[in-house]
């Protein structure tokens, strides 16, 4: 029940991380930079807490021993938030959430059955299959459901030849598939360190790193200086503490549960933080009231959650 719990947990913070993110975006001028200031900020957190939690950083002695892979977790995390920023204009905000979702589904079922990354193994059947599909069907309702039945289907489109767009969508699986291979990798780089903030440590210094590099060498200059305001709250800098939790809980969940679950209960958590933080406007979000099909859409999940926890 504990593990269960802290995935819904991690995820219901994943909204959170995005509001807060959003408004250093607008106030830095750049999805960039308040993604490098988040990922500093994360790394600074998971250091403090695995000198408290381990009173050392060393992972020479066991880490270096591994497959390549074992360190792209980060990069991983950095292609998909960079990904989802380039998916945006050409997939709009829906097809932006729905298409990864599908990526990490089938990627998580994939590492799940044949134990890729060293994940437990989990072999897929039919009733998983039918919970798998029951939880993507539930995302599309709590997401887009409300909004299509009133426009009737136009927010699927865009405005692209139909070449293009299948291009952006195959894109947009390829950014949720790197989502749940580094949900994978993460976990057994916790079990190999045996030590899951280490392992999230990892993780985010590598991410930081390139993100440094990119901003670097995209925006040409780092100037933080308008988020210093002292009109803008404090808790414009909390998104990389979040994102790092986040990070430290998949890390820690994978090894028990396997990367499939980890996947569709921390999705569910964040799914239901999403509806939320709209609806209540949190963080200085705009507002949006819940509608009806949307919590139909939650229930539809929370069944297929449960199915392929049981089976």
């Amino acid at each position: 029940m504990l593990p269960i719990l802290l995935g819904l947990s991690i995820g219901f913070g994943l909204p959170l991380q995005t509001a807060i993110n959003s408004k250093l975006r607008r106030i830095v001028g750049s999805p960039l930079l308040s993604s490098m200031v988040s990922f500093t900020v994360g790394t600074i957190f998971l250091a403090s807490i695995t000198l408290i939690l381990s009173h050392n950083l060393n992972i020479a002695s066991t880490v270096f021993k591994q497959p390549w892979w074992i360190w792209i977790g980060g990069l991983l995390g950095v292609v998909y938030l960079t990904g989802n920023i380039v998916l945006f204009p050409h997939l709009g905000s829906v097809q932006t959430v729905i298409m990864p979702v599908v990526g990490q589904l089938i990627m998580s079922m994939l590492i799940d059955n044949f134990g890729w990354f060293y994940s437990p193994q989990h072999s897929l059947n039919l009733i998983r299959i039918i919970g798998c599909a029951l939880v993507f069907i539930g995302v599309i309702l709590a997401v887009a459901a409300g909004s299509l039945f009133k426009n009737q289907g136009s927010l699927m489109k865009v405005p692209l030849k139909k070449s293009r767009q299948f291009f952006w969508q195959l894109a947009g699986i390829f950014t949720g598939m790197l989502s749940a291979m580094q949900t994978a990798i993460n976990g057994h780089l916790g079990v190999v360190l045996n030590s899951a903030e280490k392992a999230a440590l990892v993780s985010f210094v590598i991410g930081t790193v390139a993100l440094w590099v990119i901003v670097i060498v995209r925006e040409h200059q780092i100037n933080l200086k308008p988020a210093f305001n002292q009109n803008y709250p404090w808790w414009i800098w909390i998104g990389g503490i979040i994102g790092a939790l986040f990070v430290l809980g998949n890390a820690f969940l994978v090894p028990l549960i396997g990367t499939g679950l980890a996947v569709v209960i921390v999705l569910f958590g964040m799914i239901t933080g999403s509806l939320l933080v709209d609806h209540f406007g949190w963080l200085g979000a705009n507002r949006i009231l819940v509608e009806p099909i949307q919590l139909i859409g939650i229930l539809v999940m929370l069944v297929g959650v449960i199915l392929i926890k049981l089976f």
